[in-house]
């Protein structure tokens, strides 16, 4: 099995150098917002987070492709970066702290690209989230100061915590229903939003979430970092990892109950 240990320290000094550009535009008065053609925002902070990170990848990794969220695809390979430099953008210009920076490492295998090592990193919430294939997932403040992560032993929905982003969506995929009647079995629903849901199933703290809408930029790093802590990461439709433009993810005892209400199979 490849190791993938290198990468992963390399995804952390990526991290390290995107906190620095997030942080110092975090809250400022003047920070210039646009809006996209697909009406969602992007700040300066997000192109200049992306930029920074696709120069440090072209210079140490040159023959490794590169997809992000603000400047699309550079290069071909078996390898790919995938980047949301600012997932949760609409929170960071709101000032409120629950946002991320995304990096994941994919490697090319039979049904596609899969996330091999994936970073998590949140410095306003003051935390960072990691994972390689085969290695486990973590969480800490750095490589050499950090707690596996595992997912919960929860096995009855009406036990379970349940998170998702917003309500926007399942009706157009047309599983409002299925959706509000997932709220109704479980123990406990909460709106965390972005990537949050995903690393507090890998830590335990929530048993599953579900999103009806993702780029798969949104979903890379929280696949491997899910999968490695002993659940699973699916799309809607119950296809492995982060390619059906849609997740579901859980301790993996409550998937199949997920997906099937999500689903209309109950």
């Amino acid at each position: 099995m490849a190791d993938y240990l290198d990468d992963l320290r390399f995804a952390h000094v990526l991290a390290d150098a995107a906190d620095a550009t997030t942080m110092a535009r975090f809250k400022a008065l003047d920070l210039k917002v646009e809006t996209k053609p697909d009406m969602t925002p992007v700040t300066e902070a997000d192109k200049a987070t992306e930029e920074l990170i696709r120069g440090q990848l072209q210079r140490a990794r040159p023959r490794d492709a590169i997809l992000g969220e603000e400047f699309g695809l550079a290069g071909t390979g078996p390898r790919r970066w995938v980047i949301d430099p600012i997932d949760g953008t609409k929170n960071y210009v709101r000032g409120v702290p629950v946002w991320a920076t995304l990096i994941s490492l994919m490697e090319a295998a039979e049904g596609g690209y899969q996330p091999v090592v994936g970073v998590v990193s949140a410095p306003a919430l003051g935390r960072r989230w990691w994972a390689a294939k085969g290695h486990g997932a973590f969480t800490g403040r750095s490589l050499s100061s950090a707690s596996r992560l595992r997912v919960s032993g929860v096995s009855e929905l009406s036990d379970a915590s349940f998170a998702y982003s917003s309500l926007n969506g399942w009706e157009e995929r047309g599983s409002l229903n299925g959706f509000l009647d997932l709220t109704r079995e479980v123990w406990r629903t909460r709106a965390y939003g972005d990537f949050w849901p995903y690393m507090l199933v890998a830590e335990g703290a929530v048993d599953i979430c579900a999103e009806p809408e993702l780029s798969l930029w949104d979903m890379a790093a929280n696949a491997i970092i899910v999968t490695e802590s002993g659940g699973s990461f699916t799309g809607l439709d119950g296809r492995p990892g982060p390619h059906s433009g849609n997740a579901a993810a859980s301790n993996g005892l409550l998937h199949d109950e997920l997906l099937g209400y999500l689903n209309h199979r109950y």
